[in-house]
């Protein structure tokens, strides 16, 4: 069981990359991603599949608020209010705080 997490792990941090890229482009939001990037799981086991697809979609969630607080460019709805304190922190040069 102890080399089934290390497994899980790896697929949670390829998952999370793939999601961060996703969600930093415009339009493209967690279940676009995951929709896109299902086609990567259908080789895989279901119980690291899930981790990996929900994994994506947290990225992406992620990745889209990375826009708005840098550039106060809302590539989703969702993150529209992000834009309304994360970007004049970045400004304020607290870009890493905000995205914390």
């Amino acid at each position: 069981p102890f080399s089934l997490a290390w497994k899980f792990l790896s697929w949670l941090r390829v998952g999370l990359l793939l999601g961060i890229f996703v969600g930093v482009l415009p339009g493209l939001g967690g279940p676009n991603g995951v929709a896109i990037l299902l086609p990567l799981t259908f080789s895989m086991d279901p119980t690291s599949a899930i981790v990996m697809l929900s994994s994506i979609y947290w990225g992406a969630l992620f990745g889209g608020a990375i826009t708005s607080i840098l550039f106060n460019i809302p590539g989703e709805a969702w993150s529209v209010a992000t834009t309304f304190d994360g970007y004049p922190m970045a400004q304020q040069g607290r870009a890493a705080e905000a995205l914390t």
